[in-house]
């Protein structure tokens, strides 16, 4: 499908570079949103100025260390993943973590981590920014990803329409989500990671495109990206230039 039939879109992404910075925190707050996501504030001195980038779509990398009296040559053989940021003030930094149980170096650090325990924060690197505003917005994503919805959510204008859904294990899992419309929920239960979502995406057919000029994001396991790009660039036909399709983990390599 092209986009000849298409609106002409309202807005386009800049990705702004950002210097790079080590931050050296300590963990000072864990809160539990339901029995597998949790959410944890660090706080540091090294973190003033944070944000000042000011996009609404940013990624830093979390080494998971023994001491911050480490140099910065050796941060990088440490363990680490790649974490969005949820909110930030003078000193502090929330992150939202999605807790295997005892797999995944970064969700058993945020599960069990004491009171007190380093963390580095390195980048981010380059942040999002939008020039010009979407006319609608459409969101998706597992619990990977609902930290960076609910950056988009908190962005989305009166005036826009918007779609957002999110595939959890159970009605027990859903997660509250400040946005302007409903979130949906899609359960996977036992199946497999992505697997509610793909559906979910799947079952969109071209009639279903939101009106005017349209921001689509899907995010997930990695197993989702073939089907967000199915529906956006495929059947919907929006330019890729004005979406985002990531796979934010793989299974079985947490």
């Amino acid at each position: 499908m092209t986009n000849e039939s298409q609106p002409e879109q309202s807005f386009s992404l800049e990705r702004r570079p950002a210097e790079l910075a080590f931050r050296r925190v300590t963990l000072t707050r864990r809160e539990w949103i339901n029995p597998s996501y949790v959410r944890v504030r660090v706080t540091g001195e090294s973190l003033r100025g944070f944000g000042a980038h000011g996009g609404v779509d940013d990624h830093v990398r979390l080494f998971f260390v023994d001491s911050l009296d480490i140099e910065d040559d050796a941060i990088r053989d440490f363990p680490s993943r790649e974490f969005t940021p949820l909110a930030w003030g003078e000193d502090w930094l929330d992150f939202e973590f999605v807790s295997h149980g005892t797999q995944g170096v970064a969700g058993v650090w945020a599960g069990t981590a004491p009171i007190g325990a380093p963390l580095i924060v390195a980048g981010p690197r380059r942040s999002l920014h939008f020039e010009g505003s979407p006319d609608s917005w459409f969101l998706a994503g597992d619990e990977s990803a609902v930290a960076q919805i609910r950056r988009y959510a908190a962005a989305i204008p009166a005036e826009a329409t918007a779609r957002i859904i999110v595939e959890v294990e159970d009605s027990a899992h859903e997660i509250e989500i400040d946005a302007p419309v409903p979130v949906e929920f899609v359960h996977r239960g036992s199946g497999r990671p992505g697997d509610a979502l793909i559906a979910a995406l799947d079952a969109f057919d071209t009639a279903d495109r939101p009106a005017g000029s349209v921001f689509g994001f899907v995010a997930a396991e990695q197993r989702v990206v073939v089907a967000g790009r199915n529906l956006l660039l495929e059947r919907w036909g929006l330019d890729s230039d004005g979406t985002v399709v990531k796979g934010y983990w793989k299974s079985g390599s947490l």
